[in-house]
């Protein structure tokens, strides 16, 4: 099998549980007064905690978990309030999940507690770090929305170290670059701009899997284009947060029913074709081991049309906060400079999401002086790059133990 049909690989087999291995669920309570719940898998002896969390993907059943815990590591996982449905996905929110999660780990007595961000995690640590390592007055008061983030009156718990394995530019980023500008009416799905359609042999596409070859004058109307789309519904975004913020001073004011309920009324935002980067099918672009196609397969220019893809119905105050690449405040390398921990960067060498120029932007704009890089080879969710070839997750686990027990001198070496 070429790597070409392996495909995105987004489901990655986890090795069993140590023998030795407690598992406890907690239920916590955020600052703004949200419930989340974590598991905590620890093995004896364990006085480091390894954090894995995404902004919208359960992590429980990560492939590094048992990695980790044969590493004499203590493993958290834990789910934010918007868990496998993210159309209500306020960045600012799930910091405080964060913060639930890393308090309650200090309340049970660890020496260490280490985030690491995989994909999405990655910036929702980033921005999780920059915050926490700022004066409260000087935290992000508000929402892109205009509402208040509770940050600035939450506790935020510093942490020990960054681990960012494979981590995307964030979700607003990722999006910018992948939605698609050739739609011509965001009402319809299937409308089409000719001279931007990214899956038109007229502009270099190419049948599947043979790689697309786009010319540079074709990236740039392309790139042009996704931003002012995104601009475009950012406006609408923004007509709808002032529409149900005027609703809600009419209803304070007045008590009129219909107002209030106006202000709550949820008008949602579709995007339709979010599949579209133009480096999923040309394969020359920004070149590394990754497989024809994107993260949700290998047909891209069937996908983008379909149901599935990033940022498709979500709320005005979500698309400000998480799917703009615009207005976003969880953009990677804009909260990077504030991760002054010591950090561990893994790159694989066959990601589909996070590209060489991204992962190279990110790592530079850290600001830990204590900062280790790394490469294995892998795809973006931890799977091979080729049969037969020892799987992403396996490596990078490899190295983040190296790494963690260098630091922290982990039970399993202690006990040795």
């Amino acid at each position: 099998m070429t790597a070409a049909r392996l495909g995105a690989g987004r489901h990655v087999r986890s090795e069993p549980l140590p023998e030795a291995t407690r598992t406890s669920l907690y239920e916590l309570g955020t600052a703004d007064g949200a419930t989340v719940t974590g598991t905590l898998r620890t093995v004896p002896g364990a006085t480091t905690v390894v954090c894995i969390m995404h902004p919208r993907q359960d992590q429980t059943h990560h492939p590094l978990v048992p990695i980790l815990l044969r590493g004499g590591a203590a493993v958290w996982t834990q789910v934010s309030r918007s868990v496998n449905n993210d159309i209500a996905l306020v960045h600012e929110q799930t910091l405080l999940d964060v913060a639930a999660g890393l308090g309650h780990l200090r309340d049970l007595g660890f020496d260490h507690v280490v985030t690491l961000g995989h994909s999405g995690g990655g910036t929702l640590y980033a921005y999780y770090h920059q915050q926490a390592g700022l004066d409260p007055a000087q935290r992000v008061a508000l929402t892109p929305a205009g509402r208040p983030s509770g940050l600035p009156d939450a506790d935020l718990p510093p942490t020990d170290a960054a681990i960012f394995l494979a981590p995307h530019p964030g979700q607003g980023r990722l999006l910018l670059a992948c939605i698609d500008a050739s739609v011509a009416d965001e009402g319809d799905p299937l409308s089409r701009i000719p001279e931007l359609d990214p899956y038109d042999p007229a502009n270099g596409f190419a049948d599947p899997p043979t790689s697309a070859r786009y010319s540079p004058e074709f990236l740039r109307r392309y790139r042009a284009a996704q931003h002012d789309r995104v601009a475009r519904i950012d406006a609408v975004a923004r007509e709808r947060v002032a529409d149900a913020a005027a609703a809600r001073a009419r209803g304070k004011a007045t008590g009129d029913l219909r107002d209030r309920r106006a202000a709550l009324a949820p008008r949602l935002i579709t995007v339709y074709r979010t599949d579209a980067d133009p480096r999923t099918v040309d394969l020359s672009l920004d070149p590394n081991e990754r497989p024809y196609g994107s993260l949700f397969g290998r047909r891209p220019d069937l996908i983008n049309h379909g149901l599935v893809g990033f940022g498709r119905l979500t709320t005005p105050d979500a698309w400000l906060s998480t799917w703009s690449g615009l207005s976003t405040n969880a953009d990677f390398v804009r909260c990077a400079p504030g991760v002054t921990a010591p950090t561990l960067f893994v790159e694989l060498t066959g990601d589909q999401a996070a590209f060489p120029s991204d992962s190279h932007a990110m790592l530079t704009a850290l600001g830990s002086t204590d900062l280790t890089a790394a490469r294995v080879r892998g795809t973006h969710f931890g799977g091979p790059v080729e049969e037969g070839a020892t799987p992403g997750s396996l490596l990078a686990g490899r190295q983040i133990l190296t790494w963690l027990d260098k630091r922290f001198a982990l039970a399993c070496h202690r006990a040795s």
